[in-house]
């Protein structure tokens, strides 16, 4: 076997219907969308379109939607929004939340601009809803960002509980949902979150593209200063055909979400089983291991260290195999990762997470588990 990509969690492969809308695009919609000629307003209908699209998808209103870069400028919107413009002078959130809100909700407190508090977990990093609920009491004013997936471990939230005591106590909610948008329906409607956010790449649409969810009662102000775009919230060109494979992505994974669901499920369920039986004494990091209590694409191991053990990740390398040690966004540290040491203190285990799409097979689980057997002896 050539090559096995199971980092999915990092990034995906482009879906080849979403390379065809943007390259289509790329050739004939080439208008600035802010001009008003017709080439402008061709590209303009076309970021309208898939803002109608995506806010369908998550049952929000069109107005409610805006394009960003990303997963990470867009907790940064969120967060640095719901602090300047919605009064939130306390932010409750977890030691293994993505770096991009932990590192922003520390950066804030740094200004002294709130005061920040981390909701208990339990052994398997699962949120302690109760303690949550006491902090809630305790502080007011208030923003709770809790991730809906971990990147790392796979452990999924409880969102409809936390929304639930959220409102309870008149405090803000926002949710990463980069690992989870169009792999698990979400109903903004349903479950109601302040700010979710999204990035293309994590479910086979382009790079440096995704999208802020801001629930219409709130009021935030530009992160990104310039010009009227975004129905003034973020200065800057749009990035139209990026736009264009956003929304062509989603669609495609909502339209096929059952169905790719059920196929990378049965990968993982399989992947579980011969490693149960090839290798015994590799553990399960968080919840991954649990089919019904995380997400299904993510699948986390702590194998105790052997013999090169370091050169684990290098050496499925060779046989082809490409995974991680953790997150993609702190790759390059032979640490554990903070999601990890915040779970674990085995510093004798090595970490792989392997994370799977709909572009996987079978036959790749077994090529990988014979070669982690073959290196962990």
């Amino acid at each position: 076997m050539e090559k096995v990509y199971l980092d999915n969690a990092a990034t995906t492969r482009v879906d080849p219907n979403v390379v065809v809308v943007m390259t289509d695009c790329l050739r004939k919609n080439y208008g600035n969308p802010s001009s008003i000629h017709s080439f402008g307003r061709k590209s303009r209908a076309l970021i309208e379109k898939s803002r109608r699209k995506i806010a369908s998808l998550i049952n929000a209103s069109p107005s409610e939607i805006y394009f960003t870069s990303g997963g990470t400028e867009a907790d940064n919107m969120a967060l640095r929004g719901a602090v300047r413009d919605a009064g939130v002078q306390n932010i409750i959130t977890s030691k293994i939340e993505h770096p991009a809100v932990l590192n922003t909700a520390i950066n804030l407190q740094k200004q002294g601009l709130i005061s920040l508090h981390y909701v208990k977990l339990d052994d398997d990093g699962q949120v302690d809803i109760l303690n949550l609920e006491f902090l809630l009491k305790k502080y007011k004013n208030t923003l709770v960002s809790l991730m809906h997936a971990n990147n790392e471990i796979g452990n999924l939230l409880p969102i409809d509980k936390v929304s639930k005591v959220c409102n309870k106590h008149g405090a803000l909610f926002h949710s990463d949902t980069v690992q989870t948008l169009a792999h698990l329906p979400i109903d903004v409607k349903q479950n109601p979150v302040d700010f979710i956010v999204c990035s293309a790449h994590k479910f086979h649409g382009p790079k440096g593209v995704g999208f802020l969810y801001v629930n219409n009662k709130i009021n935030i102000t530009p992160l990104i200063h310039g010009g009227s775009q975004e129905k003034n919230m973020r200065g800057g060109t749009e990035y139209v055909y990026g736009i264009v494979g956003l929304a062509k992505a989603m669609e495609i994974a909502f339209s096929k979400m059952s169905l790719h669901h059920e196929h990378i499920l049965k990968l993982k369920k399989h992947m579980i089983l011969k490693l149960n039986k090839l290798l015994p004494k590799v553990k399960f990091n968080g919840l991954s291991g649990e089919l019904s209590k995380s997400l299904y694409t993510v699948l986390s191991l702590s194998i105790p260290k052997f013999n090169n053990s370091d050169l684990l990740l290098f050496n499925l390398d060779l046989f082809g195999v490409a995974c991680s040690g953790g997150s993609a966004c702190s790759s390059g540290s032979s640490k554990l990762s903070h999601v990890i040491s915040e779970i674990s203190t085995k510093e004798e285990n090595v970490v792989v997470r392997f994370s799977f799409s709909k572009y996987n097979t079978i036959e790749e689980i077994d090529y990988v588990v014979d070669k982690l057997k073959y290196l962990v002896g």
